[in-house]
């Protein structure tokens, strides 16, 4: 795989903003498989589409890129905060494909989060343009790239090196397990395998989760039994095969990726 874009490409652009996008979304065409299903390349869709960039022409998933090239840091600046809030709340939100390009304009990192990794709450909304902007009162958002659980970030390319398609789409597999339609339960699913990442010990006990119950009472104010709750995913987990449950209230993580 050649991980240089082709500057040619962007030479009738003037704003770097957009020499960027057209250079990473023709190399990403051109040189990614569809991580969900294996199809060999992804199709471009028509432009401004909202918080849409490529389609795959085998299995239909949609994929938006966010490109920058500096490390990413707590948040990805994206698009209208309502359009994207619709879109996840209708389940119909696109996977997000996340690079990051040298001062050579070279791809270093290419990672995917897949689109159930997404709720409300990882989308932070920004304050509305002023009065006196082009698009006057138009609200943004960012995406809270730090609150999503890191078994939602599968890499496709880390420091330079390709991950192998096989490898790619056996992980997909597996986290689709975590796939769901009902927001809450996504939700909480999220918000408790994060608590888990925290947990600096590779084996933890159900009181060492039982430490984040205030800070999960603040993110889901409608359970009264956030106790109950949190056995309640700890068991989905493993059932899902993201934790082993050893016995006596002692679990081990199970290293993804």
């Amino acid at each position: 795989m050649n991980l240089q874009f082709d500057a040619s490409l962007a030479a009738n652009y003037k704003n770097p903003a957009q020499k960027i996008r057209v250079m990473s979304e023709i190399w990403l065409l051109n040189n990614i498989f569809c991580p969900c299903c294996g199809n060999e390349h992804l199709s471009e869709l028509k432009n401004n589409l909202p918080v849409a960039d490529m389609r795959c022409n085998v299995c239909g998933e949609i994929f938006e890129l966010k490109s920058k090239r500096k490390t990413f840091g707590a948040k990805i600046l994206d698009g209208a905060y309502h359009t994207m809030i619709e879109r996840i709340t209708s389940n119909i939100n696109p996977q997000l494909f996340v690079m990051q390009y040298s001062a050579t304009l070279c791809v270093t990192d290419l990672t995917l989060i897949p689109k159930f990794f997404f709720t409300p709450n990882i989308i932070e909304k920004r304050k509305p343009l002023s009065t006196n902007a082009r698009r006057a009162g138009w609200v943004g958002c960012n995406i809270l790239y730090e609150k999503i659980p890191d078994q939602g970030k599968l890499s496709i390319i880390r420091d330079g090196k390709e991950t192998g398609i096989t490898e790619v789409l056996s992980r997909y597999k597996k986290l689709t397990a975590l796939q769901t339609n009902n927001l809450k339960r996504r939700g909480w699913t999220m918000d408790v395998l994060n608590c888990i990442n925290k947990i600096s010990s590779e084996v933890f006990t159900l009181r060492d989760v039982y430490e984040f119950a205030n800070q999960l009472s603040k993110n889901h104010l409608e359970n009264q039994n956030v106790e109950a709750k949190i056995r309640q995913q700890l068991q989905f987990l493993r059932d899902k095969g993201f934790i082993e449950f050893i016995g006596r209230g002692v679990y081990k993580k199970i290293k993804f990726g």
